[in-house]
């Protein structure tokens, strides 16, 4: 099977397609240019040459045959095999191989592979409908030739039309200068207000939605108020079988990994604090939240130092004290 067409199809939209165990195409930018002996343009190309050191297989060929053809990756790269094992039979026995619109291969005296680009291909998308065209000379046509202009008398202005307009111009700007520091005219007789009358409300609204949100996230230690870490975002899965326990009645330091409203996700965290070694606990928290508690300590300091130990892991694990 020829396997040129897939090569063609991947050239226009890669720089670089290899073959494996054969070699790779590289696609080289080619500005515009003119050739002024035959005075021809040609548009900006995309040209092909030939790196037979690169014969590594990236997957770009053999996933595009396997998508486009239905086969399998496994026959695909089978395919691939048997199109370069032929192609180096060719080679081996003098034969000049050409791939369409590509270009050609031969074997050089010291067997090794010589590319011959095709001249006529281009796989510039950019240049996509664009052709070389001649075009004629203009003659009997002089560039050294300059258009020159008389130029133009000067005006000499006389010091007495100078003095003039300056009596006339000097009083105007002080008048425009003077007026608006002097007068209200300029002033604009609008006052602020506020266009909304129920922008007040709405904004006390909002204040007591995001007050009550983060009711659960403020942390009181020594008597000091501090703003928890936001809350673990909650994702459904199916509930584990963990009891929900109340908070122990003595004072204790405790890690919480999360705070939810559904019992279901609440589980989720716990059953995966259990599987990295921990032994969690469902504790129930202020305004119907449930907590998932890490570990509970005596004091703030070995809290401390098993907090810096789970947040590894888990970050936003925060510190909480039960009484």
């Amino acid at each position: 099977m020829d396997i040129t067409a897939y090569i063609r199809e991947l050239l226009f939209g890669h720089d670089c397609v290899i073959i494996p165990e054969f070699g790779a195409f590289i696609g080289n930018y080619a500005s515009a240019r003119i050739d002024s002996a035959s005075n021809t343009f040609y548009p900006p190309s995309k040209k092909i040459s030939f790196n037979v050191n690169l014969t590594h297989n990236d997957g770009l060929l053999i996933g595009s045959i396997s998508a486009h053809s239905g086969l399998n990756y496994s026959d695909a790269r089978n395919l691939v095999e048997e199109f370069v094992k032929d192609t180096r039979k060719k080679l081996s026995s003098g034969e000049r191989v050409t791939f369409h619109n590509i270009g050609s291969f031969t074997r050089n005296h010291e067997e090794n592979i010589q590319f011959e680009p095709d001249i006529y291909a281009n796989y510039l998308l950019d240049s996509y409908g664009l052709d070389s065209f001649q075009f004629n000379p203009l003659e009997k046509y002089d560039v050294r030739k300059k258009i020159s202009r008389q130029p133009e008398p000067v005006r000499n202005t006389s010091a007495r039309k100078i003095l003039w307009r300056a009596a006339v111009i000097v009083p105007i700007l002080g008048i425009l200068i003077a007026v608006p520091f002097t007068t209200d005219i300029f002033k604009a007789k609008t006052q602020q207000t506020n266009l909304n009358p129920l922008a007040n409300i709405e904004f006390e609204n909002n204040k007591q939605a995001i007050d009550k949100k983060t009711a659960d996230s403020t942390l009181v230690l020594n008597g000091a108020e501090s703003t928890l870490p936001a809350q673990v975002p909650e994702v459904i899965s199916q509930p584990a079988e963990i009891k929900i326990i109340q908070p122990v009645s003595q004072n204790e330091y405790s890690l919480i990994a999360g705070s939810f409203k559904s019992h279901a996700n609440a589980a989720l965290l716990a059953k995966k604090l259990e599987s990295d070694g921990y032994k969690p606990e469902i504790v129930s928290g202020p305004n119907g939240f449930l907590r998932v508690s890490v570990k509970s300590c005596t004091t703030f300091s070995e809290a401390t130092e098993a907090q810096e130990n789970v947040a590894r892991n888990y970050p936003g694990t925060w510190i909480t004290r039960i009484k």
